[in-house]
């Protein structure tokens, strides 16, 4: 027994049905060689990389649609790896990255689970630089705006990691973040837009979830 319990979940994502092993529910926590606690990550965090939230249902639908042709993708804080899986399935490339030790073979097993290429998978911690992860043209996340200093490490991990002309996708269940970090997107040279969007089928307007699309054509002059 690997000291948590695990449940399959099935999500249909652009007329797909895609299998998913997640967590049984947010109550289950297994460090036994406190590894999570060295990075970081309390036992009330511990689960929430396992679970399939809406803003990750909302990115997946997002990266079903969008123009992936010729980019080299990055998405952060991937956990169960929902929108890594359906852009893996439209043929593309891909980085799927996370900081929780069980986000990685969470991965490859939903992977195998509907039959796809494995994900190549980093581990990545936001406040360090990864040299070696280089950069992408779309950088993409779910729900990664959650305490107030996250828009500034994900401000510098886009800094980091994308290319002069990229893109980057966020979706956010409004937690009120979202401005902040889209005016440190606007000083490296991104424009914004912003769509309102539903997180769960019964949410009425105006919507709270946020669809945010940043996109630059170069790096602005020093």
């Amino acid at each position: 027994m690997p000291g948590y319990q695990t449940r399959n979940k099935s999500i249909v994502i652009g007329g797909r049905t895609y299998q998913l092993r997640v967590l049984s529910d947010k109550l289950q926590f297994s460090d036994p060689d406190g590894h999570g606690a060295r990075l970081g990550i309390s036992s009330a965090q511990w689960s929430l990389f396992g679970q399939l939230w809406p803003a990750g249902r909302l990115l997946a639908q997002a990266m079903c649609r969008f123009d992936i042709a010729g980019k080299r993708i990055l998405e952060l804080g991937c956990g169960i790896g929902l929108a890594s899986l359906v852009l893996v399935q439209r043929g593309g490339n891909v980085v799927a990255s996370d900081i929780h030790p069980l986000a990685e073979p969470f991965l490859a097993y939903n992977a195998a689970l509907n039959a796809l290429p494995a994900v190549h998978y980093r581990q990545l911690h936001w406040d360090r630089a990864l040299p070696t992860l280089g950069r992408f043209d779309l950088i993409i996340a779910s729900d990664v705006l959650y305490e107030r200093n996250h828009a500034a490490l994900m401000a510098e991990v886009v800094r980091r990691h994308a290319n002069p002309r990229a893109e980057v996708v966020f979706t956010d269940p409004g937690r009120g973040q979202s401005a902040r970090f889209s005016r440190m997107l606007g000083l490296q040279g991104f424009d914004a837009t912003m769509t309102r969007c539903r997180m769960e089928d019964a949410d009425v307007e105006p919507f709270r979830g946020r669809l945010l699309h940043y996109s630059r054509d170069a790096l602005p002059a020093s």
